[in-house]
């Protein structure tokens, strides 16, 4: 794919995303599948993709059970705790962390959740405002077992969750363990489907994200472009393989991946880090960054500064754009389907 000789102009990093500066965008009036990112903030120079998100919408409508589930009966469910005998249509669900929220959300049952291991201010904004409403019961891994009893839950679920925390969620309400590895979501989510007895609108939901991806890529005529995939944490930047998450979606819409980036499952992991010194497995058509918490944020955008960084071809180019890393890392159809609606925008995209 023959990319355009911007220079890239470094824009000044504010002291939070909100009070970034709007930048203008251009692209090659010759190219008809580039893409005009006209409305962005910039984060040391990265064009902030999904900033105006619109939410309304993110959580589908309640879906029904599956056919010969009665009314007031139950089922079994095997998951990676053991058996658990749940309800059939439970009313009252407690859930564990972001991507078990996601799955619930998918389904249309967020307004039955009754408490989440999430606090209110770290709830993920792409799932709408309704679920800050949703009483907290403490931290992923860790919650408060008061709080789950005071929600009087009739199912549990969960990515996570060591054997004495299982046992005594299962005390209070029958618990499902769906597993965290990320490779593996969508699996998970058709888990939680079967949980709330409802393993066909989960294979339908996947079924819709599958078709919405193939043809966002038929779009973008995304086999042209080799996308990469940056994080920033804490302890330093890393890129995100095929088995991740992003990079599984990506997959999904047939875009390529850079060389470097093209490790798997079979490699044992999703994620690799960075060499700092020679950030060149960090390079592609287009970059998109994601910066995990204060601590990824602080880091990544002192890293972006440095000549190495700077050199990088997408960069020189234009093709670096930020995205929300609680969307692009959570494994779950919702954070699916708005990776895809950041990609429309952004695959294809320049900014200036």
């Amino acid at each position: 794919m023959e990319l355009p000789a911007h220079r890239v102009r470094i824009a000044a990093l504010a002291a939070a995303t909100a009070a970034l500066t709007l930048a203008g965008c251009s692209a090659p009036t010759d190219d008809p599948a580039s893409e005009i990112v006209r409305t962005t903030t910039r984060i040391a120079g990265a064009a902030v993709v999904g900033i105006e998100r619109d939410t309304t919408s993110a959580c589908a409508l309640p879906s029904a059970t599956d056919p010969g589930l009665p009314a007031g009966g139950t089922h079994g469910v095997i998951h990676t705790a053991g058996v658990s005998e749940v309800p059939n249509d439970p009313q009252r669900i407690v859930v564990l962390d972001i991507a078990s929220l996601d799955a619930v959300c998918a389904l249309g049952l967020w307004e039955r959740v009754v408490g989440v291991g999430i606090a209110p201010d770290e709830r993920p904004e792409y799932l709408g405002t309704g679920v800050t409403e949703i009483p907290a019961i403490g931290p992923p891994g860790s919650p408060d077992l008061a709080a789950v009893e005071q929600g009087r839950p009739d199912l549990i679920v969960g990515a996570s969750a060591d054997a004495d925390l299982y046992e005594s969620l299962s005390s209070v309400a029958p618990t499902v363990v769906v597993g965290g590895d990320q490779v593996f979501w969508r699996q998970q989510f058709e888990r939680v489907g079967e949980s709330l007895g409802r393993s066909e609108a989960a294979r339908r939901a996947l079924e819709e994200y599958s078709v919405a991806a193939s043809e966002l890529g038929r779009e973008l005529t995304s086999s042209q472009t080799q996308a990469s995939l940056v994080r920033f944490t804490g302890d330093g930047p890393t890129i995100d393989g095929t088995a991740s998450f992003a990079g599984q979606v990506l997959a999904d819409v047939g875009a390529e991946r850079p060389a470097p980036q093209r490790f798997g499952v079979e490699d044992g992991r999703s994620y690799r880090p960075l060499d700092t010194e020679d950030p060149a497995a960090a390079d592609g058509d287009v970059i998109f960054v994601r910066f995990a918490g204060q601590s990824g944020l602080d880091r990544g955008t002192e890293y972006m500064k440095r000549d190495e960084w700077l050199d990088l071809g997408a960069v020189t180019d234009n093709r670096l754009f930020s995205v929300s890393d609680e969307v692009w890392s959570t494994p779950g159809p919702v954070a699916a389907h708005a990776v895809l609606t950041d990609l429309r925008h952004s695959l294809n995209g320049y900014s200036n």
